[in-house]
Order: structure tokens, then sequence, then C-alpha cells
């Protein structure tokens, strides 16, 4: 099994979209490379801690790849926004990319070259390696799955049945 942790806006439609891909082990919505220690939803939501709203997200490579999870990361993120996704403003809500995994680097950045040719505008999703993750509070996990009529930024046609 290996882990990537992906932020492209609210974390609740960037979690359920993962959660339907086979591959993907399981999921879990939290706060990541931040400044702030063991932050809440309501500090991050300031836009003051640092963190990125974000999925930690376990898959087996025996099923998926990297590149393919990080070809579906790229069919639900706007990468050429700073600080934005969808209607949710704020850095909280940029794109991100954080790996643990050293050797997974040159395929994220080969990824990223590969997107970057679909846009005129610069790709400004940051990668980097994971330097902390917060899970978020219990009301956040899974949350799509608690509330089926809640608030999704990424468009429901992108989610694979």
């Amino acid at each position: 099994m290996k882990t990537i942790v992906l932020a492209g806006g609210c974390f609740w439609g960037v979690e359920a979209y993962f959660k339907g891909i086979d591959g993907v082990i399981d999921t879990k919505v939290g706060y990541a490379n931040g400044h702030t220690d063991s932050p809440s939803y309501e500090q991050v939501k300031t836009s003051t801690t640092g963190h990125y709203e974000a999925v930690h997200v376990d898959y087996d490579e025996g099923i998926i790849s990297l590149k393919e999870i990080l070809d579906a990361y790229w069919l639900v993120v706007e990468p050429t926004v700073k600080d934005r996704q969808g209607p949710d403003v704020g850095s909280q809500y940029s794109t991100g990319i954080f790996y643990m995994d050293e050797e997974d680097m040159r395929d994220i950045i080969a990824s990223r070259d590969e997107e970057q040719k679909k846009y005129a505008q610069p790709i400004v999703t940051v990668i980097e390696p994971l330097q902390c993750f917060y899970d978020a509070e219990a009301y956040h996990q899974d949350y799509l799955d608690k509330n089926p009529t809640g608030y999704c930024h990424i468009p429901l046609d992108k989610f694979r049945k």
C-alpha cells in the first residue's frame, strides 16, 4: 500500500471522489503542511494556519498506479488558480500534492508537466513532501456519505460510476 495526500479545494468532495476509485483502500480528510499544531476547522478556515484542506489517500499500487491517481486528481481541480477551487476562496482551498516517498516526486513532476500542456497559465499546484497531517474533526470524515445532499464543488459528472 502507498499513500499520497491531495489538496483540491473543499475536502468533502475530494474525499468522496477518491473513495469511488478502484484501488483506493482508505481515505481521511485533514489539514496538511501548515504551521499550526493540531489546528481545528475553525482555525483553518481563517486562512491563517498555512494548512491545506487535504485528503490522505491510501491505495494499492497493484490495482492503481500513482500516475492513475494523479490523472484522476487533475480531472477535478483547477490547477492554475491560487487560493480557490470552485466557489471556495481561501488559501486552505489551494491545490497541493504532498508525497511521503521521495521516489514519487519524479512521477508527480512528470504528471504536472504533462498536465501543464493543457493550460496557457502556469500550474500553481504545490508539490512538496508531507510535513504534517492532522485529521479533521469526526463530522468531516466521510461527510458526503453521511450527508448525501451536502455541498460538493466537484461536478457530479466527474465522479466514477
